[in-house]
């Protein structure tokens, strides 16, 4: 069970007036369900004022209510490389993992939020819940594997019943959104971070894991000040690293198919969307590939080199690429762009060179 968060907004700058009411009439009609009308009213204002972080937050918090997990977790990213000492957004991420069952990136995220705020009471609730989730999905595949496995059978049964109420799971089908409150109106960023109030935890069976709203918060402790130890620059979020090495697989595994002439996982590393070169048909540029392919003698693609850039959704690989067959031998340099459908990385270009 993953208790069902999506975070409180943060005080994270001053807005005028207009802004502020118009912020407010945002939250009122995501509050009544209007999704759609929430999202374009929230639109405007990030286009009138693109660095307004509050309204960015929320645009995340509503492009998950919509089930938009993709964008939304884009802009909880970017939060996150801007404010880094915010925990909220890094929570907010956990939760859009949790969702995709991305754990090891819910783990990470959850982390980082502790670490940047270590008495963040949600981030290390919602992390027990995790690991909860996890270890039962472990024990789950110990007993696939032995089913007489006695230790697993008690462990897991433990599990399912400090996961059970009165005889019903608690983890609700999918994490309710918070509502979110403006930071009041004044000259210079408001120096509180500020809790919303938290819908009631539904007691619904489902599997997919979910984290909590916090409690409102009568007096919110103040955002405390870095030591001067802590005001060098900060290191790019780990779970950076984790998306970056994700990429970067699901290129040698396409590299990997390539090799082993596996046709169908090869054309599977590829978008729907897939720029096809020349602006040719997509069918003719697959049967184009499978002939190559398939033809006598054995192929081997080599890479190394590589440089990898992640933003949101999008991904940009470089690197050199060394391909051997029985009629040619050749290395070059080959950029592919990737985006993220789900939980996989594919291909939507590809071109030679840098």
């Amino acid at each position: 069970m993953l208790v069902a968060i999506l975070a409180s907004l943060v005080a994270l700058c001053a807005s005028p007036v207009v802004f502020a009411a118009t912020l407010q009439e945002a939250q009122n009609l995501l509050r009544q369900g209007q999704h759609a009308k929430a999202l374009e009213e929230v639109n405007e204002l990030v286009s009138a004022s693109p660095k307004d972080r509050q309204a960015r937050f929320l645009k995340g918090v509503i492009l998950a209510e919509l089930n938009r997990l993709d964008e939304a977790a884009a802009v909880f990213t970017k939060l996150t490389e801007e404010a880094p000492e915010l925990p909220e957004p890094y929570n907010n991420l956990a939760v859009i993992y949790a969702q995709q069952k991305q754990y090891d990136k819910a783990r990470t995220a959850l982390e980082m939020s502790i670490r940047t705020h270590p008495t963040y009471a949600t981030a290390h609730e919602n992390l027990g819940d995790l690991y909860t989730q996890m270890a039962r999905q472990a024990y789950d595949r110990a007993l696939q594997i032995d089913s007489s496995n006695s230790n697993a059978q008690t462990k897991l049964k433990m599990l399912r019943e400090i996961m059970t109420v009165g005889g019903r799971n608690t983890a609700p089908a999918r994490p309710t959104i918070a509502s979110v409150t403006p930071p009041p109106v004044t000259a210079t960023p408001a120096p509180a971070v500020t809790a919303t109030s938290a819908p009631t935890k539904p007691a619904t069976a489902a599997p997919t894991p979910a984290p909590v709203v916090p409690a409102p918060v009568p007096t919110p402790p103040p955002v405390a000040k870095p030591t001067p130890a802590a005001e060098k620059p900060m290191e790019k979020p780990a779970a950076k690293e984790t998306v970056r090495a994700d990429v970067q697989k699901a290129v040698e595994n396409w590299a990997a198919a390539w090799s082993r002439k596996d046709v169908k996982n090869y054309l599977a590393a590829y978008a729907k969307d897939f720029d096809v070169p020349g602006g040719g048909s997509r069918k003719s540029w697959e049967q184009e590939r499978e002939s190559r392919i398939a033809k006598p003698g054995n192929i081997k693609v080599g890479l190394s080199d590589f440089h990898v850039q992640v933003e949101g959704d999008q991904a940009t690989v470089r690197f050199r690429q060394h391909y051997a067959s029985a009629t040619l031998n050749t290395a070059s340099s080959k950029t592919l762009i990737l985006v993220q459908r789900g939980n996989r990385w594919l291909i939507q270009q590809e071109r030679v060179g840098r």
